[in-house]
């Protein structure tokens, strides 16, 4: 009977928001969408095009934008199509795809945060070897590393949560295929793999948020040493905008996965979830923009640029 029932299924139900908001959460993840990928875009480009910008932490930046453009990208069209459909399925192989996706990435953001922690702590606290180190090659092993290990992290995790058979019923109670509920659509044990899954999700936290920490701790020691307020100023400056992002992050996940389990938690869940798969990724190339004079020359040029364009055009 098992058997059957695993073979007959060919896709997931997602039960995503109560239909009397459907048009309002529609409206506004739609608009926060389209915020969300026109920014992160914005950023990548002008991170490519300006010259003045080919350093260590923008190319970490140019990054963290392109990465943003994919994590959303993954979850929120199939979302969209959903609150206007009157079923809202996706297929396995769907299913599997966006469940790999978002955590693929979402694991990445953690490697690549760490990075730029790393990057803040050796132009803070090594400005003389700082060029010497942070070499173009030393950035893109950094950065290459971060998608390795988001890789790494979800690969053998989404191997075995995918060979489980699935018996029904297949409603996921989430807007997009998230790994907890899935797990309770197995029609065996799945013990197991919520261990292996929480182990390395635990380690992955963990040994990120401890080296951003530890690399916090150097830099305040660092720049309370400097004599002058104004040069504590400038040098902190350049951290503000990494820790308003990892103070978000990391906020969003402790909710979400540190409170009780429950299902009075579950639509407070599938909201912050909601918030942080769509909101972190909007604010992050604003915040760097507001915070970084860098940046908003680089942009406000790029825009001089197209202007003095398109006025010749004419």
């Amino acid at each position: 009977m098992p058997q059957t029932n695993q073979t007959v299924l060919t896709e997931f139900i997602l039960q995503g928001f109560p239909g009397s908001v459907r048009i309002l959460v529609f409206v506004g993840v739609l608009v926060i969408y389209t915020l969300t990928v026109t920014g992160n875009i914005v950023i990548v480009a002008t991170v490519v095009h300006d010259t003045t910008l080919h350093k260590p932490m923008y190319f970490f930046l140019g990054n963290l934008s392109f990465l943003g453009i994919i994590y959303v990208t993954a979850t929120i069209p199939k979302l969209l199509a959903n609150l206007l459909s009157i079923k809202k399925s996706i297929s396995l192989a769907g299913c599997k795809a966006q469940a790999f996706s978002h955590f693929f990435l979402g694991a990445t953001e953690f490697f690549l945060l760490t990075a730029m922690a790393y990057d803040r702590y050796m132009a803070i606290c090594h400005p003389l070897h700082y060029h010497a180190i942070m070499s173009s090659k030393v950035c893109v092993q950094l950065a290459g590393g971060s998608w390795l290990g988001g890789l790494m992290t979800v690969l053998v995790q989404t191997i075995l949560v995918f060979r489980l058979p699935f018996c029904g019923p297949n409603i996921i109670n989430h807007f997009y295929c998230d790994v907890g509920p899935l797990l309770k659509l197995a029609c065996t044990d799945t013990r197991p793999i919520e261990w292996i899954v929480f182990i390395v999700a635990t380690i992955v936290v963990f040994c990120n948020s401890l080296m951003t920490v530890v690399s916090y701790i150097f830099i305040i020691s660092t720049v309370m040493r400097i004599p002058s307020a104004s040069g504590r100023q400038k040098a902190f400056s350049t951290c503000i905008a990494h820790l308003m992002v990892v103070i978000m992050l990391y906020g969003a996940i402790i909710f979400i996965y540190v409170r009780p389990s429950g299902h009075a938690s579950l639509g407070w869940n599938k909201l912050v979830s909601l918030l942080n798969t769509l909101v972190t990724p909007l604010l992050n190339p604003f915040i760097y923009t507001l915070r970084n004079k860098e940046v908003k020359d680089a942009l406000k040029k790029g825009f001089t640029r197209n202007k003095v364009f398109e006025d010749n055009k004419w």
